[in-house]
């Protein structure tokens, strides 16, 4: 019975946790312009951060400057050319490898990665509209909802437990299959082609490539959460590890998919 529990016991703190963030994002999709751009800025701010405090935790000011750093790059990026604002979304990865004196290289891919990210969400909803952000955000959450309870509910082999214990193959199936019922309302609400069921479950599958990574290097640097920032989620990086990696993807293959998805 004990361990029933111990299952479900970060279930309620969790849930009022994830209502404050969905809240809180939903507002700041809703509002667009210069009000998401700062948000979006902020969270990429905090999470170098977090980055950095993991990384190397004898050097907390430098984890306040890169995070500084990183967060006005974001910001400043948007209102950029694009020719401009590629040089100013990687120069905090660059910065950061001559400052740090340890996992330089993790540092800097996951900074690019983390950079690129924002970027590419701030574009989204700033290029395709606040549905196609909608239909991004909602892949995410449903991969990881979706995941979550399956993982729990039906157990069965781990997909990677030396880096990631509590994730199972039936967890990372059926958030494949949350994702693909996003998807699929999202083409008979928008007249996109049945493509989009494919892509949002590559979208899903990216995120979990997301989620993989931010496990990896927890693991790497012996730590359970990336800072304690939400209650329940342990810091921004554990909860938007899954939209970094969509958000890259997405970016990466905007050029094939159009300005709006297969619509």
């Amino acid at each position: 019975m004990s361990g029933a529990s111990d299952k479900w016991s970060d279930l309620a703190q969790r849930i009022g946790s994830g209502a404050a963030m969905v809240v809180g994002g939903m507002l700041g999709v809703w509002a667009g312009g210069h009000v998401f751009h700062v948000m979006v800025a902020l969270i990429c701010g905090l999470m170098i951060w977090e980055l950095v405090r993991m990384l190397n935790p004898s050097e907390p000011g430098v984890a306040v400057q890169l995070g500084a750093l990183s967060g006005a790059a974001t910001l400043l990026a948007i209102y950029l050319p694009l020719g401009f604002a590629l040089p100013v979304l990687l120069a905090p990865a660059l910065v950061g490898f001559g400052q740090l004196s340890a996992f330089r290289t993790i540092f800097m891919i996951f900074t690019v990665m983390v950079m690129l990210a924002g970027f590419g969400m701030m574009s989204v909803r700033d290029d395709m509209g606040i549905v196609w952000m909608l239909w991004l955000v909602l892949v995410v959450v449903a991969t990881d909802v979706v995941g979550y309870f399956a993982g729990r509910f039906i157990g069965g082999p781990k997909f990677w437990p030396k880096v990631s214990p509590k994730k199972t193959w039936a967890g990372t199936g059926f958030g494949w299959i949350g994702a693909a019922l996003v998807g699929a309302v999202f083409m008979t609400q928008t007249g996109a082609g049945p493509q989009l069921i494919g892509v949002s479950v590559a979208i899903s599958m990216a995120s979990q490539m997301g989620d993989i990574a931010e496990s990896a290097i927890k693991r790497r640097v012996g730590v359970k959460d990336s800072s304690s920032l939400i209650p329940g989620h342990g810091g921004l990086l554990d909860r938007f590890d899954g939209m970094l990696g969509a958000a890259v993807f997405l970016l990466i293959i905007g050029s094939f998919v159009g300005p709006a998805p297969l619509g």
